[in-house]
């Protein structure tokens, strides 16, 4: 009996959206626990596959008037599932949902799903007009009585068309339904998009669950009689075609091998070969004679079937099985985001004669070699793969735990989700990816924050670094070369803090810093906020790489940036103006002028930084105010002049779900303004986090300090060569203008005490573009005695000059 498929289920009514943001808002008064929250002992967390490369993982639901709430975003385009759970008092975890919503995922009764639509999912989004019919078909199944698929027919399916259609049977895993091909899967969407745009045959598709016993019987014997007693479709094999996800993959595997003939087509994603069929010689040759179309999909090495697909293929090929391969997927393993991207290939192949591209889909890999996890207990530290996977994995400490889950930075806009691991043995561990680029994590078990301890580089923060090369999500926070990276030192000093006589710091200098440069050095006096440390800005927060990257790059002018730490609560801006700069002062070869001086800080650094404007004008010229709490007092008709005449500029940055500091940050500026004061203002998706905070650090770096002209240093270092040295090859300067107008001709001379003893490539530089470069080549002189020989580059125009300092050691011979 054919009748139409249930309606989608009522959509879940604590979950709305306003602008990039999905909020889930949970009365508390349902939570099982009564608590909301997900840290230690009780609370309330959503979990889905949202966390990176749609990894299973969890967020808060924080703690709003009467409800529990948590907000996403922006959520990349594509379809979600996710459960509401409460971990008890005694890390235990109930499930629960939303009573007015129907169920979404017959399988996962507790899971909802949502759909975030977009230009790149559009091949899976709901067709404007015109759509495929979904219905449910019953059928006797033996002694287990009715039995039902669901079957798509196309939007001119004709029961009475003289030529009957083709149909494309697709089988489902276990542990799923055959109701989670469009639950999940989507497939009346993709489906309706492919026969709008013409790249589907006109055919029927159905979506059946044969069970694991007796499939051959349940298929051949029930399923397809049934369909086409119901339907004008095809009744030979040439007219049949089956796929199907893991184990309905080894089933539709199983079909070409013992009944050759019955599918015409056969597709395995996440597949695998049935264990008891010897292929031999006669056989394969009914296979090619039946088959027209075998093909593999598989996900990156997260699919279990990985293996076992890599085996099927190599099997058939040492048969003389024709077949295709889609090549492994990069992005995804084993879930749906993979199968319905096979699903739009396969179906798209099927019944289509013209159809000539047997390759891989855009983008994907070859399989040529078993994948091999790393071995347990072998992993010191987070073990990153060539493609980008990363396996945690902790020691036996945790043994006894009855949750350990990785807590970081993993939301898209870098808020904090916790990853779940998986108990192995005495260790929890588990993989991740693909992902590239930087994010900081932390241990948590049953509840409570734990370093990792194997990382011996970030020692005065829970937290631990993890960067992930070869993508281009962060790439300012990534390490540059080892001779371009400035050097970063850990100094302590006498404090002004009752109770502290001793404080420690952080002060980054430059690849080519130089003591002894008559031109003093700019400096950035850089703080953290409550609850940090001096080592957060460069353990947590990469000031370091970012500083290196945008030097290397001549985005930033040649500085000092010093990182000192404070107390509490502490108001900084006594240690600050009568111990950190006298003592940075008298260390380093660093500015005294205001004028190059500058202040910058986060949350409580933000508060200390703004009060050193409104409160002591003048001291320094720029100022960095990223995501303050709250204002430390205002300008009057007194300071705002004096302020005015002393700063430059007044960077505001802060987070948009950060209100907080996006209100304190309105009030600055409408005081600052009310004196003529510049000021630039950024909000970013993003959290009270380092997020938030690098960007807003990258964005500072470069307005502050005048540095038109930026000399990009290629290798001014000659080294140590002994006497009696062969001529050396020159070295390249990289001279880039920063600013947004041409520079005029720019003058190249040398200057300092060894001047004679290197030489430029030319005396003069011709314009140099908005945003261009020019290259200048340094020569050392050949020859030369032991020493040390120093001297330095300067490149000048009307109102520009930068500088470089030049270096060569000879040793006795």
């Amino acid at each position: 009996m054919v009748s139409a498929s249930p309606a989608s289920a009522s959509p879940d009514g604590w979950e709305s959206q306003s602008g990039i943001y999905h909020y889930f808002t949970v009365p508390k008064s349902i939570v099982p626990s009564q608590t909301c929250g997900n840290s230690t002992g009780a609370g309330a967390e959503l979990e889905g596959n949202i966390g990176p490369s749609g990894t299973w993982a969890a967020v808060g639901l924080d703690a709003s008037g009467q409800n529990c709430m948590a907000d996403i975003g922006p959520m990349k385009p594509g379809l979600y599932y996710y459960q509401y759970v409460a971990p008890m008092a005694d890390r235990s975890k109930q499930v629960f949902r939303n009573p007015a919503s129907g169920v979404d995922v017959t399988s996962h009764p507790n899971w909802n799903t949502l759909f975030v639509p977009g230009p790149e999912v559009a091949w899976m989004d709901d067709v404007a007009a015109g759509g495929g019919t979904m219905s449910d078909l019953a059928y006797q199944s033996g002694a287990s009585g009715s039995h039902s698929v669901m079957v798509w027919t196309p939007p001119s399916y004709d029961p009475n068309r003289a030529k009957p259609y083709p149909v494309l049977y697709l089988l489902d895993d276990a542990g799923q339904s055959y109701r989670e091909w469009q639950e999940l899967g989507r497939a009346k969407q993709i489906l309706d998009n492919l026969s709008a745009s013409g790249d589907l045959a006109s055919m029927l598709v159905v979506m059946a669950d044969p069970g694991a016993t007796d499939y051959r019987a349940e298929v051949l014997n029930r399923i397809v009689p049934a369909v086409e007693g119901a339907y004008n479709v095809i009744g030979t094999g040439d007219g049949r075609a089956v796929a199907g996800i893991g184990r309905g993959a080894s089933q539709a595997l199983g079909f070409a091998l013992s009944d050759p003939g019955a599918f015409g087509a056969i597709g395995s994603m996440s597949g695998y070969l049935p264990s008891d069929v010897a292929i031999t010689a006669p056989l394969a040759k009914a296979v090619n004679k039946g088959t027209d179309l075998i093909r593999f999909y598989v996900g990156n090495t997260l699919d279990p079937s990985y293996n076992a697909t890599r085996d099927a293929m190599l099997a058939l090929t040492s048969a003389g099985v024709k077949f295709q391969f889609d090549g492994v997927d990069p992005k995804t393993g084993a879930v749906w985001d993979t199968w319905r991207e096979n699903l739009r290939d396969f179906a798209s192949r099927v019944f289509q004669p013209g159809s000539s591209h047997d390759g891989f889909s855009a983008g994907h890999r070859a399989l040529t070699e078993p994948y091999t996890p790393p071995a347990t207990g072998s992993i010191t530290t987070p073990d990153i793969d060539a493609n980008g996977m990363v396996t945690f994995e902790t020691g036996t400490q945790w043994a006894n735990a009855k949750d350990v889950v990785l807590w970081g930075d993993w939301a898209p806009n870098g808020q904090w989700f916790r990853i779940p691991l998986t108990k192995v043995g005495d260790r929890w561990r588990t993989t991740i990816g693909p992902i590239d680029g930087y994010y900081y994590w932390r241990y948590e078990v049953n509840g409570t924050a734990y370093h990792d301890p194997q990382d011996t580089q970030n020692t005065n923060n829970v937290e631990s670094q993890l960067f992930v090369p070869g993508g281009v999500r962060t790439p300012l926070l990534a390490d540059v070369p080892a001779n371009e990276s400035g050097a970063v030192a850990t100094l302590q000093y006498a404090s002004a803090y009752p109770g502290n006589p001793t404080m420690s710091l952080k002060v980054w200098t430059p690849p080519d810093y130089d003591p002894n440069r008559a031109e003093k050095y700019p400096v950035l006096y850089l703080y953290h906020g409550m609850g940090q440390n001096f080592a957060s800005w460069t353990e947590v927060g990469r000031a370091a790489q970012i500083l290196d990257n945008l030097y290397a790059r001549g985005e930033i002018a040649p500085m000092v940036v010093v990182m000192p730490g404070y107390p509490g609560i502490s108001d900084f801006w006594n240690d600050l103006s009568s111990k950190v700069i006298p003592f940075a002062q008298s260390t380093f070869n660093i500015s005294h002028d205001p004028s190059e001086m500058a202040l910058a800080g986060l949350s409580w650094g933000a508060r200390g930084t703004q009060g050193a404007l409104v409160n002591h004008p003048g001291t320094f010229s720029a100022y960095g105010i990223f995501s303050p709490p709250f204002a430390s007092g205002s300008l009057n008709d007194t300071s705002g002049p004096v302020a005015k005449a002393g700063t430059t500029i007044v960077d505001f940055f802060a987070g948009d779900l950060d209100s907080g500091a996006v209100n304190a940050i309105a009030g600055m500026e409408t005081n600052l303004g009310k004196y003529g004061i510049p000021t630039v203002k950024t909000i970013v998706p993003g959290p009270h986090g380092f997020d938030v905070w690098w960007q807003g650090l990258s964005d500072f770096l470069p307005r502050i300090f005048e540095h038109g002209l930026t000399i990009r240093q290629g290798g001014a270092d000659f080294g140590q060569v002994p006497e009696g040295y062969a001529p050396l090859d020159p070295k390249k300067l990289t001279v880039t203008n920063t600013e947004s107008e041409t520079t005029g001709v720019l003058s190249v001379s040398l200057s300092g005490p060894d001047a004679d003893k290197f030489s430029v490539s030319t005396d003069t530089l011709a314009s140099i573009r908005a945003g261009k470069k020019a290259d200048i080549r340094v020569t050392a002189a050949a020859g030369l005695p032991a020493g040390i020989y120093q001297a330095t580059v300067v490149v000048a125009g009307d109102a520009q000059r930068v500088t470089c300092s030049v270096r060569l050691e000879v040793t006795p011979a």
